[in-house]
C-alpha cells in the first residue's frame, strides 16, 4: 500500500484568538473571521473541506462537509514559527523561544561585531522592507551588516547583494548562530540580502537562508525517518528543523515555488509524509496588515487545494492547518495567539466529523504516526474507517 499523507501549513492561519491570547496582547484577533468581514473570501474548496463549520466561527455552516474539521490549541508558551511547527511534530516548548522587543542587549552586540570583525547597524525591532529603505543607503556606503529583530524569536542580517558577498552573509549568520545559544537561542537566526532594482531596494528572497536551533531528535519527523518512510519538505520546513531527518527538500521561500513543488511531489512520490509550508499570507501579507494580499493569496491557496484534490490518490490524506495566527486587520504586525484550524481529507478518514477543540498541535505529528506506523492516537480513533 502507497500510503502519503500532506501536510499543508497556511502561515499566519488562524481561527480565533486562545483563551490566554491576553497574555501575548492579542484580545479580539481572528485572522480568518476578520479578515472576511472586510473582503468577503471566495473559498470554495476550504468550505467543501469544512472549514467554516469550525466551533466558534460565524459562518453559514454546510451539512455536508467532505472532510473533518476542528481547531488546535496550542500547549507550547509562544505564537512564533519554528515553535508551532515543532509542536506539530511533537516537541512541546513550556519555555518560550527568547525574544528582543527592546533590541538586542549590548553584549550581543559586541559579541557580534567581534565574529564579524566589523561594526553593525541597526539593532532594532523593524520590518525587513522598512529597514532596508532605512538603513539601505549607510550600508552601502560603510559595508556594515544590518542587524534587526521582530516580535518572532529571531535575529535577522541584511546585506546588499553588491556589497557583501553571499557566502559572506552565510558565514555572518553561522557565527550568530553560535552566539545565540543556551539562553540567548533565537528560534531562527535569518540570511536576508537585498540588492537594488530601479533605485529601490528590495529583498532578494531566494537568497534567503534560515539557521534554526537543532530540533528534539524525540519528533515524528525523525521516528518516520528512522522507519525508512519518505520525508519531504517543500517552503521553509527543512530550514526550520535544521536539516534534520528529510529524505528530500524543496526548498523556497514563496507560495508560487512552494505549489509547484507540491505538485511535482503529487506525481513523482509513491509513499511518505510530504510537510509543507505556504508562507506568502505570513511574510508579505499578515506583517504588512495587507487585508487585500492576504486574501487573494487564501483564494490562490484555495484554487491550489481544488486542483490537489482532484489528484490524490486512493491512499492518500491531506491535513490543512496552520503555525499561529497573524491578523491583518488589527493594528499589530505580529503573530497573534490564536486556535488554528484542523482539516483533514482522504478516502481513508470519515468525513463531516467535527472534531471540535483539541490541545495540542502535536495531534497532527500523533495523527501521522497513526497512519505510517500503526501508534494509537486520538485523532485517529474518530476518524479511520473501520
Amino acid at each position: 500500500m502507497s500510503k502519503r499523507v500532506f501536510l499543508f501549513v497556511l502561515d499566519g492561519f488562524g481561527v480565533g484568538e486562545c483563551e490566554d491570547s491576553y497574555k501575548w496582547h492579542d484580545e479580539g484577533s481572528n485572522t480568518f473571521e476578520n479578515l472576511n468581514k472586510i473582503f468577503p473570501l471566495d473559498l470554495p474548496t476550504l468550505t467543501k473541506l469544512g472549514i467554516k463549520n469550525i466551533d466558534g466561527l460565524h459562518f453559514d455552516k454546510i451539512s455536508n462537509a467532505i472532510g473533518s474539521y476542528g481547531k488546535l490549541r496550542e500547549l507550547s508558551n509562544g505564537k512564533d514559527t519554528a515553535t508551532g511547527h515543532f509542536e506539530m511534530m511533537g516537541i512541546v516548548s513550556k519555555d518560550p523561544m527568547p525574544t528582543y522587543p527592546n533590541a538586542f542587549p549590548k553584549e550581543i552586540i559586541k559579541k557580534l561585531e567581534e565574529a564579524f570583525k566589523t561594526k553593525v547597524i541597526g539593532n532594532k525591532v523593524a520590518s525587513g522592507t522598512q529597514i532596508i529603505q532605512e538603513l539601505g543607503k549607510e550600508h552601502v556606503l560603510t559595508g556594515y551588516p544590518i542587524v534587526y529583530t521582530s516580535a518572532d524569536s529571531v535575529l535577522q542580517i541584511a546585506t546588499h547583494t553588491d556589497i557583501v558577498p553571499l557566502e559572506k552573509l552565510y558565514e555572518y549568520c553561522e557565527k550568530a548562530r553560535s552566539i545565540m545559544s543556551g539562553k540567548d537561542a533565537v528560534g531562527r537566526v535569518i540570511a536576508r540580502p537585498f540588492y537594488t532594482k530601479d533605485g529601490e531596494f528590495v529583498r532578494y528572497n531566494d537568497g534567503r537562508r534560515d539557521y534554526s536551533v537543532i530540533p528534539d531528535k524525540n519528533n515524528t519527523m525523525q521516528r518516520l525517518f528512522d522507519a525508512g518512510i519518505n520525508v519531504y519538505t517543500v517552503g521553509k520546513i527543512s530550514e526550520i528543523f535544521a536539516n534534520q531527518a528529510i529524505t528530500k527538500k524543496f526548498v523556497n521561500h514563496n507560495n508560487k515555488d512552494a505549489i509547484a513543488a507540491s505538485f511535482e511531489i503529487q506525481k513523482t512520490l509513491n509513499s511518505g509524509f510530504v510537510f509543507v509550508n505556504l508562507v506568502d499570507t505570513d511574510m508579505l501579507y499578515g506583517h504588512r496588515n495587507d487585508v487585500k494580499g492576504y486574501a487573494n493569496s487564501l483564494e490562490e491557496t484555495d484554487k491550489f487545494l481544488s486542483k490537489f484534490i482532484d489528484n490524490m490518490k486512493s491512499d492518500d490524506i491531506i491535513i490543512v492547518t496552520g503555525d499561529h495566527g497573524n491578523d491583518p486587520t488589527t493594528p499589530s504586525t505580529d503573530h497573534s495567539r490564536e486556535f488554528v484550524p484542523l482539516i483533514i481529507y482522504g478516502k481513508n478518514i470519515k468525513s463531516n466529523i467535527n472534531l471540535s477543540t483539541i490541545t495540542g498541535f502535536n495531534n497532527i505529528g500523533e495523527f501521522i504516526e497513526d497512519y505510517f506506523l500503526d501508534k494509537k492516537s486520538y485523532i485517529g480513533e474518530l476518524l479511520w474507517k473501520k
